[in-house]
């Protein structure tokens, strides 16, 4: 199929998936639309597909696309506007003594293994049953998903003073602001803020390149997991094609 986008965005080819297991909301079956063909979505044509509600996963741009459900709303963080609370005024001063680093995308197996940490102990339902078979595959999913990109994106280091790695953030830099692509950091410390804290950073470093939003994916309601990105205030809903 194609969707009547405004130039370059034309060029482009829609298809949606079969169904797969939502990742998100138990015992449902979920769609996505994806853009094709990947050599031509660079940085520019990028920028209009995620005002579109798109994102990106490696090399593929997506959206939702279920036939019975409009659960995923795409947020963003109108940067202008943006008040902290204090429990986020006060992860952002907690972590204060980490030092940012950022990079191009690449492998790197210090990176591997905090990611498979915070899988284990975040998302743990979702990984029950699976055998240990599965961690060469794991890898190679790892450096498909964060490590590759037709468009402009980087990756953030957060060390320690002792110069461990405690998050690592993927992001994408657009027309009008930045996308949050995925953040994983060290989940055994159950007294840190280090989710919030990520996210103060970014709003922070987006300011500071003079970019208006802070893309924040998808926002679902009856998704625990989703809760944390309504704390973020104001925030812009893409609703029926416009960002109210």
């Amino acid at each position: 199929m194609t969707l009547p986008f405004e130039q370059p965005l034309h060029k482009l080819q829609f298809y949606v998936t079969t169904p797969y297991k939502c990742g998100y909301l138990p015992n449902k079956l979920a769609q996505s639309l994806i853009a094709t063909p990947q050599h031509l979505i660079d940085a520019n044509i990028y920028s209009g597909l995620i005002t579109q509600g798109f994102r990106r996963s490696g090399k593929f741009a997506y959206r939702p696309h279920c036939e019975n459900c409009r659960a995923c709303i795409a947020v963003r963080l109108a940067l202008s506007e943006f008040e902290p609370t204090r429990s986020q005024k006060r992860a952002y001063k907690q972590h204060a003594q980490l030092t940012a680093q950022i990079f191009s995308l690449y492998f790197n197996q210090q990176h591997y293994e905090l990611y498979e940490r915070y899988q284990s102990l975040r998302h743990q339902d979702e990984i029950m049953g699976e055998t240990s078979n599965a961690s060469k595959d794991d890898a190679e999913q790892y450096r498909q998903f964060l490590c590759q990109s037709n468009v402009e994106s980087l990756m953030i280091e957060f060390k320690n003073a002792k110069n461990q790695v405690k998050i690592v953030s993927v992001v994408d830099i657009v027309k009008d602001g930045v996308s949050a692509v995925y953040t994983f950091y060290d989940a055994t410390e159950t007294k840190a803020s280090y989710g919030t804290y990520s996210i103060m950073w970014l709003a922070e470093w987006t300011k500071s390149l003079n970019l208006p939003y802070l893309y924040l994916g998808y926002w679902i309601q009856d998704s625990k997991k989703m809760a944390y990105k309504q704390q973020f205030k104001p925030q812009q809903k893409l609703i029926d094609g416009e960002w109210l």
